[in-house]
Parts: C-alpha cells; sequence; structure tokens
C-alpha cells in the first residue's frame, strides 16, 4: 500500500487523534516522592536499610530488592550504608518484631546501636511476571521511606514501578524485559528521587 494513500493518511489520521486522546485524558499526576523541605539532607552520613515487608507472591523478592538498593545506593558514594548484618544484629539487640514497620522507639533504638542517622524501610508490592492474554512481562513495584533517627520523623518517600507489559508486547509479543533489569531500573528511580 502507498504510504501517501487516502486510506493511509487517513489511518495516521486516526491513530494521532487516538494518541491525543489517550494522553489528554489523564488525572493530575500524584507526585511519587516527598522531600521533607526542613530537613538537610546534606547532613545525614549513614543509612540503615532494614528489611523490606513483601506482598508479593515471591518469598525472595524483598531480599533481592534490599540487595540491589543498598548495592546501587553504595556505588553512588553520596551515603555509607550500614552492612545488612550488622544491620540485622541491631535488629536482634533492640528486639524489634517488625522491622519493616518500626515504631518511632524502635528507629531509636536502631539508629543508636548500628550510629545511622536515617533508616530506610519499605514495600515491595509487585514483583514477577504479569500476564495479559498470551503476553507476558516482568514487574516491580517498590515503596520506600526514610526516618531520620533524632527526629523519629519521616523525611523521604518514594515509590517506582518499573517493566509490565508495553504496546510493543501486545503487538509484536514477547516476555518483556529480564526481572534484573527491571528490578534495577526501578531501584535507580528510587536512588534519584533520593539523592536528585
Amino acid at each position: 500500500m502507498n504510504p501517501t494513500s487516502p486510506l493511509m493518511r487517513w489511518i495516521c489520521c486516526i491513530w494521532m487523534a487516538a494518541a491525543l486522546l489517550l494522553t489528554g485524558c489523564g488525572a493530575k499526576s500524584v507526585p511519587e516522592s516527598f522531600h521533607d523541605p526542613d530537613i538537610d539532607f546534606s547532613a545525614l552520613r549513614s543509612i540503615a536499610v532494614m528489611p523490606l515487608a513483601n506482598l508479593s507472591r515471591d518469598q525472595q523478592a524483598a531480599d533481592r530488592v534490599r540487595d540491589t538498593f543498598i548495592n546501587s545506593l553504595m556505588s553512588t558514594g553520596a551515603l555509607y550504608v550500614v552492612p545488612p548484618g550488622e544491620v540485622a544484629r541491631g535488629i536482634a539487640r533492640a528486639g524489634i518484631t517488625n522491622p519493616s514497620s518500626p515504631s518511632k522507639d524502635d528507629v531509636t533504638k536502631i539508629a543508636a546501636i548500628v550510629q545511622a542517622d536515617a533508616l530506610i524501610t519499605g514495600v515491595v508490592r509487585e514483583y514477577g511476571e504479569v500476564r495479559s492474554g498470551a503476553t507476558s512481562a516482568n514487574v516491580v513495584s517498590v515503596g520506600l521511606q526514610m526516618f531520620e533517627s533524632s527526629t523519629q520523623r519521616v523525611v523521604w518517600t518514594a515509590s517506582a514501578t518499573r517493566g509490565g507489559i508495553s504496546m510493543a508486547d501486545r503487538l509484536l509479543g514477547g516476555g518483556g524485559r529480564p526481572m534484573n533489569d527491571v528490578t534495577q531500573a526501578a531501584v535507580n528511580d528510587l536512588i534519584n528521587k533520593l539523592l536528585y
């Protein structure tokens, strides 16, 4: 079919109108992160990343996401991240029963034991394969929050979702991006929201 034919021009016009309609009908977007304007983030030197809650079907999802987040945050060189083993010992010494959702007293205890200026907690909401008809792809969705240890206040929150079934996957098939790449993309997004 000739790309300049009237039929092809009409089809292109329909596609462009549909694309404009779909992009213009969205609700007002909600910010995916919050930074407390009263806190000086440059004063934070060390951070402890607590075990994450896991709402996904994969039992190892929270550990995988936490490990990727810690490694990526350490590689920036912006902050000292307390090693996970030290955090685990601190949790045991403090007697914290729910480390993924600590109370204000728990924040004070663990921060004093591991000598952290802030604690990061969070939840893995989705991790793994999603399907739509015959198409499947990997997806990860994570939400994190940071408590300042001296005030026990939440000074930063952010969420990131990466992966899922794209229009190209629906039209052309394929299994989407590997889980490792999707997880790294979500973690990079979270670190950008924290540091930049």
